[in-house]
């Protein structure tokens, strides 16, 4: 899609168009979008998640550029907790003074409850991938609690959009979707950019991928939340990572993820491929053993005989 902003922010944190009342905002490797809906003559707005640390001030400035200088959203919507998607949420929500709002299933990794489980670094073949143990994984903790989504899956002040629960990629993820117009924001239940490789990431190739394995902690739940998007058979997708994807060529690529995802999504091993991560509103319960890389086994076969060498010599002596 064509940037209809002649000046960007920065070079590195391009706004971008994704319908005349969404607005999106690139940095670095993660995407956050501004909601606007127009409510007799008042702009009323929300934030949907809040990025990677140390990027509060692109944010709003971006928010600034976008609805004013004085402009506040009406609340800020969590996709999911993750690092890269709640990096400035406590600043901004200090700063605007307004609610958080997630799935109950989130709230522990926003509360000091519960860490997420931990990446698995084996999965995805690419170089994010292989660093993802570096990945920070423990809860935030918000001064002021988040808000539950309202039970009927309504936003307050979005007429028209809808909260739908996409977990697997996280236990509470959800993605938002707006019937007239078949506008679709995903979070990472899917996403259109190879989020493993670097390369990929760098050259923001569009193309319909499954959420980021690394951190992807329960397959199945993956594969239907995939397949309940791809029912919707929405016109716009704008996902926490990649740029947006339209019409045809997105429905055919949503349509080849969710009849292949076994195979092209799923890797063909992992610590959460058919052992997936156990939560629930307390945070996790329990989790798979890690499965040790190609690297990690000859370090440990390296120790191992190193160890065996070692008590072989103190037998002799």
């Amino acid at each position: 899609m064509k940037n209809p902003f002649p000046v960007p922010i920065s070079d590195a944190t391009p706004l971008f168009r994704v319908a005349p009342d969404i607005t999106g905002l690139q940095i670095v490797m993660v995407n956050v979008y501004f909601i606007s809906q127009n409510h007799d003559g008042e702009t009323v707005w929300y934030l949907v998640d809040a990025g990677l640390g140390d990027c509060a001030d692109r944010i709003k400035k971006a928010a600034e550029l976008t609805f004013g200088r004085e402009s506040a959203p009406a609340g800020i919507l969590l996709t999911h907790g993750h690092f890269d998607h709640i990096g400035a949420l406590n600043q901004l929500a200090q700063h605007w003074d307004v609610p958080v709002y997630a799935h109950p299933l989130e709230i522990p990794y926003l509360t000091g409850q519960s860490a997420y489980p931990p990446p698995d670094p084996t999965v995805g073949g690419g170089s994010l991938a292989a660093v993802a143990a570096l990945y920070p994984k423990k809860p935030i903790t918000l001064d002021r609690p988040p808000r539950p989504y309202p039970a009927d899956g309504r936003i307050p002040d979005l007429d028209g959009w809808e909260v739908i629960d996409t977990p697997g990629h996280s236990p509470g993820h959800v993605s938002f979707f707006r019937q007239h117009d078949k506008v679709l924001i995903a979070g990472d239940a899917f996403i259109t950019v190879k989020q493993e490789s670097l390369r990929a990431v760098v050259q923001q190739r569009q193309e319909v991928h499954g959420p980021p394995a690394y951190f992807t902690c329960d397959w199945s739940a993956a594969q239907q939340s995939v397949a309940t998007l791809t029912a919707l058979q929405p016109e716009v997708a704008a996902c926490g990572h990649g740029k947006p994807m339209q019409g045809i060529e997105l429905q055919n690529q949503l349509n080849y993820l969710n009849t292949h995802f076994s195979a092209v999504a799923i890797p063909p091993r992992g610590r959460y491929v058919g052992h997936p991560a156990q939560a629930d509103a307390s945070g996790v319960i329990s989790v798979p053993p890690a499965r040790p890389s190609t690297t990690q086994r000859w370090v440990l076969a390296g120790l191992a005989l190193a160890g065996a060498a070692l008590l072989a010599r103190s037998r002799r002596k």
